[in-house]
């Protein structure tokens, strides 16, 4: 059965086959044929032969949609006013929609599974698209960020959208909103708004089964919330992310992700820390929606099968288990909704059904026999980014795209526990460089310390920016809200935060006494980032001498490199080309702590996978002679493991370096089937 469903997941021709206690669906469901490159458009790249007309069209399309991102000058000036999402923003996109020609009704007329959440939302939605495609429905799936190419935002049966259906759907809703702009103060809708707009036309145009839209940032005043009638809605994990914009407490965070809760519509949340749960309870008994909390994975009945999922890392557990209670929410709703007659009697049906508002508690979903299509999504699930390992020459990547620390402790325990296996294999020793990188608001030293444990021999840090060779980026990956000398900055001060902390991990595994000074631990990393900040002026010796020995501490034995005139090529690493950092404590304890970790910053992805690499992946090439060299245990190991975390936006940048066709493969080739 399983063999038979992967074959016709692969082929896309899929018939409905769930009748196996869940009910068959309405017809058979297959892809329709997009547009053909003869369609015109108002705004459109000139005409060319064959391939290229895609090509271009598609490449306009995204140039003109970059037109609508917000620019860095008034992100900083957002930022000062201390403006955060509001109620107004939803009224402001019913007005969007309303000059693209999508009502309301059209909205609701989609058969919707809305998922929030602060991580993992993404890989629910991706799970719950593979099951339901597994079922035989017609998928329609919207998610953000891309990592390579736009279109990966859209997908239609876990397939992104053409380039050449990118562009022909992009300028029939642009178009739209160009031509009555004049009426409303030329305001156009920004990037995601736009998106999202969009993916609604593509959802309709394309009679999608089901659409399973995944929230931008929040949720009760994203502009994916202006779905007022879902089938089912679903909550993953909640953490800190997006402070200045959500607030500054999990309560606070937990009320917009529970936002997303509709009047007697079912609702689903995984097991959440104390302070988030009481807080989407609440929420949801508000918004009169009743919620139920889901179980183990393991609790499930797998027929005797292996629990195995598409998906790596033990955190997709709980991302599979509320796709299964999603998916099988939708289904019976789907089955039932055959026989309720017209589509206005649906949504009032929708609107009455599963409603209790008196009763305040939070009930566990039951656990059930997971049946062969819903197996089968689970273990065919594929989501780039996330959990993913590339094998290539004597280097293995690591990819996770985690930025919350809660995120980053599941990267970090994955990252052990695979790497450690797959050094098990190999004859020789084995380096572990980490390449980072941040972006936002995040604090970056939450998001390093869990990473300090991994114990790298090198790290690298360089900003979002796939290559600076050719001298342009790729329009895919512009990036208007942020330019290219804050973004150097902020990596050189992931750098000096990344030694600061192994500093501070260093000196404290070498002093069997008390510390020689009483400063607490946020003092000693302030401390420690300001001399290090001192001693790349070059002029600073005596500041830094000075914090160093407040701690305990005596001056650095190799100079760090002057860091005027930001940005270099390259820079962050000691002059001598293969000596790391040596600081000696002075007192009692006269011990001295070298820094294992040889850390740079680099201008671009490429530099800095090339020096993590250290021309043992014989596709990517060798690091540049004008860099500092790699430490000499990476250079001499027999293999090396390369962890790439801390944003998403990284990782598609890697991914865009390594193999873009990673980025929109849609499932998984090898699958264990038994």
């Amino acid at each position: 059965m399983l063999q038979v469903l992967g074959r016709m997941m692969r082929n896309r021709t899929i018939t409905s086959k769930c009748t196996e206690t869940l009910g068959a669906t309405s017809s058979s469901t297959r892809l329709t044929p997009g547009p053909t490159s003869k369609q015109q458009h108002t705004i459109a790249a000139p005409v060319m032969a064959g391939d290229t007309v895609s090509k271009a069209n598609y490449e306009e399309s995204v140039r003109v949609l970059n037109t609508l991102q917000t620019n860095a000058a008034v992100l900083e000036r957002i930022r000062k006013e201390k403006k955060r999402v509001n109620e107004n923003s939803l009224p402001e996109f019913r007005e969007f929609l309303d000059r693209a020609g999508i009502t309301l009704e059209d909205i609701d007329g989609l058969s919707v599974i809305h998922v929030s959440g602060t991580k993992g939302k993404g890989s629910v939605c991706a799970f719950c698209e593979s099951i339901l495609r597994a079922n035989g429905f017609k998928t329609g799936f919207y998610s953000s960020p891309h990592l390579v190419e736009v279109r990966e935002r859209i997908r239609i049966n876990g397939i992104p959208l053409s380039r050449e259906d990118f562009s022909h759907y992009f300028f029939k809703v642009y178009n739209q909103l160009e031509s009555s702009k004049h009426h409303y103060n030329d305001i156009m809708p920004a990037y995601f708004r736009f998106l999202t707009i969009m993916a609604f036309h593509v959802f309709i145009q394309e009679k999608v089964d089901v659409a399973i839209i995944e929230v931008g940032i929040g949720g009760a005043y994203d502009s994916t919330n202006v779905v007022q009638c879902p089938v089912v809605t679903g909550i993953s994990s909640l953490g800190m992310d997006h402070t200045s914009i959500l607030g500054n407490s999990l309560d606070k965070i937990a009320w917009h992700k529970a936002g997303i809760c509709k009047p007697g519509r079912p609702a689903f949340t995984v097991p959440q820390p104390e302070e988030a749960m009481a807080s989407v309870i609440r929420r949801a008994k508000e918004l009169q929606a009743p919620i139920e909390v889901t179980p183990m994975l393991e609790d499930y009945d797998w027929q005797g099968r292996p629990m195995e999922l598409g998906l790596a890392g033990e955190h997709q557990k709980l991302n599979a288990s509320l796709a299964i209670q999603l998916c099988r929410t939708w289904i019976e709703e789907h089955k039932a909704a055959l026989t309720e007659g017209p589509p206005e009697t649906k949504k009032q049906k929708r609107l009455n059904g599963y409603m209790d508002p008196a009763d305040p508690s939070v009930r566990p979903a039951p656990a059930f026999r997971l049946i062969d299509t819903f197996i089968y999504g689970l273990r065919s699930c594929y989501w780039a980014g996330r959990n993913q390992t590339i094998s290539r020459g004597r280097v293995t990547y690591f990819l996770d795209g985690a930025h919350t620390p809660r995120s980053i402790q599941a990267c970090v325990n994955w990252f052990k526990e695979v790497a450690e296996e797959e050094a098990k294999t190999i004859k020789g020793p084995v380096a572990r460089v980490l390449v980072f990188n941040a972006t936002g608001d995040r604090d970056e030293k939450t998001l390093l310390t869990d990473l300090i444990s991994c114990k790298f021999d090198g790290a690298a840090f360089c900003p979002n920016i796939a290559s600076v060779f050719n001298g342009k980026t790729s329009a895919d990956q512009t990036n208007l809200m942020t330019t290219s000398e804050k973004q150097l900055a902020r990596c050189e001060k992931h750098r000096k935060s990344w030694q600061a902390l192994e500093l501070e991990a260093g000196a404290v595994s070498q002093q069997p006494s008390p510390k020689p000074s009483t400063s607490s631990r946020t003092e000693f990393l302030q401390d420690s980032v300001r001399a290090l900040e001192a001693l790349s002026q070059g002029d600073g010796q005596t500041d830094a001498s000075r914090l160093l020995k407040a701690h305990g501490l005596n001056m650095p034995t190799t100079n760090v490199p002057k860091m005027d005139g930001l940005p270099y090529y390259n820079y962050g690493a000691s002059n001598d080309r293969d000596s790391n950092t040596t600081i000696s404590h002075s007192g009692d304890g006269d011990a001295t702590h070298i820094l294992k970790t040889k850390a740079v910053t680099f201008q671009c992805i490429t530099d800095a996978l090339q020096w993590a690499a250290c021309a043992k992946d014989p596709q990517l090439g060798s690091p540049s002679l004008e860099v500092p060299s790699p430490p000499e245990f990476v250079r001499d190991a027999k293999h090396i493991q390369v962890l790439v975390t801390g944003s998403l936006h990284l990782i598609g940048g890697v991914i865009k370096v390594l193999n873009p066709d990673l980025a929109t493969k849609d499932d998984c080739n090898d699958i264990h089937i038994w």
